[in-house]
């Protein structure tokens, strides 16, 4: 009965964790916290290319929301959070795919509307998981349901002209006063012009405009931009002209369904049913797929509608022999889509591969909405140091 006046014995101090042990839960609750944080609210991008210029420029840093479209569920659950594909450029994965789950996408703030750049996974990377494949990012032009077509360069939504990025760039084909074997890339760069040919086009860093291309019986170069700085290089007493290039029906620039198309990392050839003879300035009417809509599939739409059919929808054992099209060995004559699909364009019109390339983006391709540019460095200029490279009036710019 004495027992509770008795001195209660102390418990064994707790031993503490060895630094490898702490160092070892720091990092796997860091990583883990990354990972929540980049697959459902928010992630970093860099733009590689200038098929975005001059909303986007190579070099750009930006965060993307995955909160505005909806964060999707992981389709590929075994893959390294900071990785991509393979583990930085080295060619080993960074994923398994061996478990492939089904795929679902959280509420959103809204849909994906006209007008606004998108970031998605690229379709035709069919070697690689959706979850997995190469990042995009294109101005969405057309949504579900919508009508498209490209007259002139001009996009046509439902037969509405459809307003222009600003700035949006294209090709010109700038003529030299005789004599004249190219342009200094000082007065290029002065005038925001980076895309153009040169003497050596495989180089990161743009050289000398070189004069050596023809069109229309004119020697120069070509180069893409916008039309305000396209006039402000034709006041240079050295230009002889600047002519803005169109390709013409026929005039070659195949787009699709009748150039090539991408699957995966090789060309798959086919011959069209229809010669659409669509180019990437003129194009369509192409109707855009949408959820739970039927359409009848005929020798004329076959080619435009078969990819999604083939590779998108989820359908086994899909067989198209000619304008004809076999689902499990059964012939169909028209098509109920499982979900919506979109047209992204980039905005330097001649310098983007695109949906005019490829065709559809899909609606579980969609990552998230581009928001605002966090770092920016110019690498056009090899000769200018670190400090003078950044943009300091690009970082925090909205993009729109």
């Amino acid at each position: 009965m004495l027992d509770f006046f008795k001195k209660k014995k102390d418990k064994a101090p707790k031993q503490k964790k060895g630094f490898f042990r702490e160092l070892f839960n720091d990092v796997l609750f860091a990583l883990i916290a990354v990972t929540i944080i980049r697959g459902l609210f928010i992630e970093a991008y860099a733009i590689p290319t200038g098929s975005m210029e001059n909303s986007m420029l190579i070099g750009d840093h930006l965060f993307v929301s995955k909160l505005h479209y909806g964060a999707r569920t992981p389709k590929t659950p075994i893959k390294f959070p900071l990785a991509h594909q393979d583990f930085w450029g080295s060619g080993i994965p960074s994923y398994w795919d061996g478990i492939q789950l089904p795929q679902y996408r959280l509420p959103g703030f809204r849909k994906v509307r006209r007008g606004e750049p998108v970031v998605f996974n690229y379709p035709p990377d069919l070697k690689f998981p959706t979850d997995i494949k190469t990042f995009y990012v294109k101005r969405c032009v057309a949504i579900p349901g919508d009508v498209l077509e490209v007259r002139d360069q001009q996009v046509y939504i439902n037969g509405e002209p459809m307003e222009n990025p600003p700035h949006m760039q294209t090709s010109y084909f700038v003529e030299t006063q005789s004599g004249v074997d190219g342009v200094h890339p000082k007065y290029m760069r002065e005038l925001g012009i980076t895309d153009y040919t040169d003497d050596n086009p495989m180089d990161t860093y743009a050289t000398t405009a070189s004069s050596n291309y023809q069109y229309n019986g004119k020697l120069g170069f070509y180069m893409n931009t916008s039309q305000e700085q396209a006039d402000e290089l034709a006041k240079l007493n050295f230009i002889k002209s600047v002519e803005k290039v169109v390709y013409r029906k026929g005039e070659g620039h195949k787009a699709f369904p009748e150039a090539q198309q991408y699957l995966g990392a090789e060309y798959t050839a086919y011959n069209p049913v229809t010669d659409f003879g669509w180019t990437t300035d003129f194009f369509g009417p192409l109707t855009m797929p949408e959820k739970g809509k039927t359409i009848q599939l005929t020798p004329e739409n076959v080619d435009l509608y078969r990819t999604p059919i083939e590779h998108y929808e989820g359908n086994d054992d899909v067989e198209i022999r000619g304008s004809e099209v076999f689902i499990e060995g059964q012939k169909i004559t028209e098509y109920t889509f499982k979900q919506g699909y979109y047209f992204m364009m980039g905005d330097n019109r001649h310098n983007s591969e695109d949906s005019r390339s490829w065709g559809f983006v899909p609606a579980d391709h969609i990552v998230g909405k581009p928001l605002f540019i966090f770092w920016s460095v110019d690498r056009t200029d090899p000769e200018a140091g670190f400090f003078s490279r950044i943009r300091w009036n690009r970082i925090f710019d909205l993009i729109k």
